[in-house]
This record gives structure tokens, C-alpha cells and sequence, in this order.
């Protein structure tokens, strides 16, 4: 039976995965901060976790997963600031509108929902440690800061050194800081920011950093050592690289065994931003393609390559989406979900595709293997593995004929036909054949195809169609 290998970015490696108590594994991956609609990006991000938290616990382990929500922060007050609107309500609504978002694409909710407001009590507790042992310092702006070049390990993460981060890379210089990579860990109230971003504390009012929220939500979440800590490649560094520092330099000892980071989605070899005004919203992309295809074009790549997105890709996932359910679509699997049956040679080789840091395009690559099967031996068997193994990456739960005839612009006002306009037409044309009058039932079809249906004939008859 294979091992579980997992790529660490401290490491720089594969390494077998051992969690800190056998049976159970502890994961911390940093969420969204909700001021605006989650972009295909941080979609890429929270699919990366969701397939990781699945399969391990497919694998058998109780897993805590938590990530959080960043509801305190700069862009969330200007944001709320210019709508004149109370930050408590903004962060709500785009923390419904970003569950609405991953309910659609089967993203399971993390065990743990920790909201940073939630935690500014423990979020100065460890400020105060790190003071106490000279890593904290108030400067003269009323902002504290980290003292970066008391911490021997910083840069271990990013595989930098302080020298090579001089520069000042993602990070702020401001006179108040002794050394320019100093970072803020409690930032000074503002006479122009509202009452709900303001705290009390030793050092006067003020809010929390960034970087010091996560710190504070993970440690009381899981411990102040874990197995796992997740994120976007972007948040390697400063974001993961500060948590570390404060988190280590607070308690003394190592924060993760297991960093994990995901690529980024590329649009014309760019990153997809919001900065750079080339993102699409999920529910944009949602309006366009079905949920499940756009899963399913997140899923064959692997996750920590870079994702290229494109209608042309997501398009071709699509067409292979399809193909997986049509080879479904003649069995009668019912409603339960069948078991996998994990000593078959495909689930084998799914098996060792995913305990390799993963690795989704192979394991995708069993699935359609299978469906070959299924159509050439026509083995229910066969089409029940194919149904287990793909939920077990969160694919093909539906009833195929929900898949195939469904889909987005299925609904007549959308400018489609209905199902029952759909059954009529097929029901005129067999008549027509019947009669042998070949011109009307080749002007039906021709109706159909150009309305995005599909007729699938057989020698007994229409027996079946789906949308294209």
C-alpha cells in the first residue's frame, strides 16, 4: 500500500506524511478577506484544499480542517467606508455570496470557521509575548512592530535571506520602523476610521495586523504546532514567512511540519488579480459553465502548476466532462452512492496518483480508463467504481441525465427548450421517420442541433440526447 508524500515548501521536497497524532491530522488554511466577489484564483485555492481535505480523509484520517475569514483589514474598511456601509455588514454578505460560490462548485465547509474579529483577545496575547521577549517594539507612529532581525529563522520559508529581502519586497517602508522588513503587528486607531475597526489595548487603540490574525486564529484553532498550513502561492511570502516569526518567535518552537502551497491561476501568462483587472468572478464563470465542468478544469491540473484559463480549456473540460457522464448515462446505478471498491486495479492506481503530493491529472486519468471500460464491457460493476472513484475527487454525483440534459441556458427562458418541448420535437420526428416523410424529421433535427441538443440514435429509435 502506498504512502502518503506531500510536497513541504520548507523542505523544498516530497515527504512521507506523519501527523503529530496517528489517525488525526490538523490543517490550517488561510482564507478569503471579504470585501468583494471570490475571483477563479481564489477558487483554484479552495478546490487545491477541498481535494486535499477529501482525500485525506478518504484515507482514513479525522481531519480538523480550518480556514478562516479576514473581516478586519484595510481594503475591507475603505471598502465599506465608500459604500457608507457598517464593515460587520459588508463582510456579511460577501461571506454568503462566497458560500453560495463554493456550495456551487462542491467545495465541502471546513470544519472550523474562525472570523478574525472573533480572536483579538489571543491576537494581543502573543503581541505581548513577543514584546516581552524583545521581538515587539511601539514605535513612534503608535503602530508595534515585529522586530524582524531578532528572529533567526526569518526567510527559512521563502528560501531568502534578510540580506536579499532588504529591498523591502510586498513590505511597507515607514520611518517608524527600526529596519525596513520590520511589519506591523497592531496598527494605531485613525481619527477617520470607524468605531468598529478599533480595539483596546496596552498600546492604545488600534487594530490588528494581517499577518498576526492568522497566528492567533491557527494557534487557538489547533495548537501552537500543527500538521498542516495551507495557502496561495502568493502568501509564501511576506504572509507565511511573518507567521512563522510570530508564531515561533512567541513560543519557542516550531509552528508546521507541512507547508503547502498552491499555483497560481494564469490569464495570457499572467496571474489572474484583482490589482491587474484580469480576474472573472465565480459567478461570472458560473453564469457561463456549469459548476461541475469548472471543477473538473481545476481538477486536471495539478495543484501546485500553474492553472491557464481560458473559455478554449474550459471548454475542452467540458467535452471530457461529458464523455466521463455519458458512459454512465446507460446504467442504472440508483440513488446511493456505491463503495469503492480500493483493491481494483484502477482505484490502486488512483490510490498511488493521489498519495503522490496529489497528483489529480493522473488520478483523473484512472476515471476515464474506467468509463472505457464501462462502455466496452457495459458492466454495472465497472460504471459503480467509475461513480465512487469520482466522488471521491467530488465528480460525478449527479444522475448523468441531470449532466447531460441540464447545464447553463437550459431553461427556456434562457432562450433554450425545455425538456418537454425537447420530447415533443424527438416524439414529431419519430413520427415523421415513421411515415417515412425523411424531410420533416431531418428539419426537426436540424431544429434541435442548432438549439444545442444532441440526439443520440440507435436502431430501436431516439434513445436518448443531451445538451452540447
Amino acid at each position: 500500500m502506498s504512502q502518503l508524500k506531500i510536497y513541504n515548501t520548507l523542505a523544498r521536497e516530497k515527504q512521507v506524511f506523519v501527523p503529530m497524532e496517528a489517525g488525526k491530522v490538523g490543517m490550517y488554511v488561510c482564507g478569503m478577506t471579504v470585501y468583494d466577489y471570490c475571483h477563479v484564483g481564489h477558487a483554484r485555492m479552495m478546490m487545491a484544499f477541498d481535494v486535499i481535505y477529501r482525500w485525506l480523509m478518504a484515507s482514513g484520517y479525522d481531519v480538523k480542517y480550518v480556514r478562516n475569514i479576514t473581516d478586519i483589514d484595510d481594503k475591507i474598511i475603505k471598502r465599506a467606508v465608500e459604500n457608507g456601509e457598517t464593515l460587520s455588514s459588508l463582510v456579511t454578505r460577501f461571506t454568503h455570496y462566497m458560500d453560495e460560490d463554493t456550495q456551487a462548485l462542491g467545495i465541502l465547509p471546513p470544519n472550523v470557521v474562525p472570523r478574525a474579529t472573533e480572536y483579538v483577545p489571543q491576537m494581543l496575547s502573543i503581541i505581548e509575548k513577543l514584546e516581552e521577549k524583545g521581538l515587539a517594539y511601539k514605535s513612534e507612529d503608535g503602530d508595534v512592530n515585529y522586530a524582524v532581525r531578532g528572529f533567526d529563522g526569518y526567510g527559512k520559508l521563502s528560501g531568502k535571506s534578510l540580506d536579499d529581502l532588504r529591498a523591502g519586497e510586498r513590505v511597507d517602508v515607514n520611518t517608524g520602523k527600526r529596519d525596513p522588513l520590520d511589519f506591523v503587528l497592531w496598527k494605531a486607531a485613525k481619527e477617520s476610521e470607524p468605531a468598529e475597526a478599533k480595539w483596546d489595548s496596552k498600546w492604545g487603540r488600534g487594530r490588528p495586523g494581517w499577518h498576526i490574525e492568522c497566528s492567533a486564529m491557527s494557534c487557538a484553532t489547533l495548537g501552537e504546532r500543527f500538521d498542516i498550513h495551507g495557502g496561495g502561492q502568493d502568501l509564501q511570502f511576506p504572509h507565511h514567512e511573518n507567521e512563522i516569526a510570530q508564531s515561533e518567535g512567541a513560543f519557542g518552537g516550531p509552528m508546521v511540519n507541512y507547508w503547502i502551497h498552491n499555483g497560481f491561476v494564469r490569464v495570457d501568462n499572467e496571474k489572474m488579480s484583482k490589482s491587474l483587472g484580469n480576474f472573472f468572478t465565480i459567478r461570472d464563470v458560473l453564469k457561463k459553465y456549469d459548476a461541475e465542468v469548472v471543477r473538473f478544469f481545476i481538477l486536471r491540473a495539478h495543484y501546485r502548476s500553474p492553472l491557464n484559463y481560458s473559455d478554449v480549456h474550459i471548454d475542452d473540460a467540458k467535452g471530457a466532462l461529458t464523455r466521463l457522464y455519458t458512459a454512465l448515462a446507460d446504467f442504472d446505478l440508483g440513488d446511493a452512492s456505491p463503495e469503492v471498491d480500493w483493491n481494483e486495479e484502477h482505484a490502486v492506481r488512483l490510490r498511488e496518483a493521489m498519495d503522490d503530493d496529489f497528483n489529480t491529472p493522473l488520478a483523473v486519468a484512472e476515471l476515464f480508463d474506467l468509463a472505457s471500460e464501462a462502455n466496452r464491457t457495459k458492466s454495472i460493476a465497472t460504471a459503480r467504481q467509475l461513480k465512487a472513484l469520482a466522488g471521491v475527487l467530488g465528480l460525478l454525483q449527479r444522475a448523468p441525465q441531470d449532466y447531460l440534459r441540464g447545464g447553463v441556458g437550459s431553461e427556456a427562458g434562457e432562450g433554450g427548450l425545455d425538456e418537454a418541448r425537447i420530447a415533443g420535437l424527438i416524439a414529431e420526428r419519430a413520427a415523421a421517420k415513421k411515415a417515412r416523410n425523411f424531410a420533416d424529421a431531418d428539419r426537426i433535427r436540424t431544429e434541435l442541433t442548432a438549439a444545442g441538443i444532441i440526439l443520440e440514435d440507435k436502431p430501436d429509435g431516439t434513445t436518448n440526447w443531451r445538451r452540447a
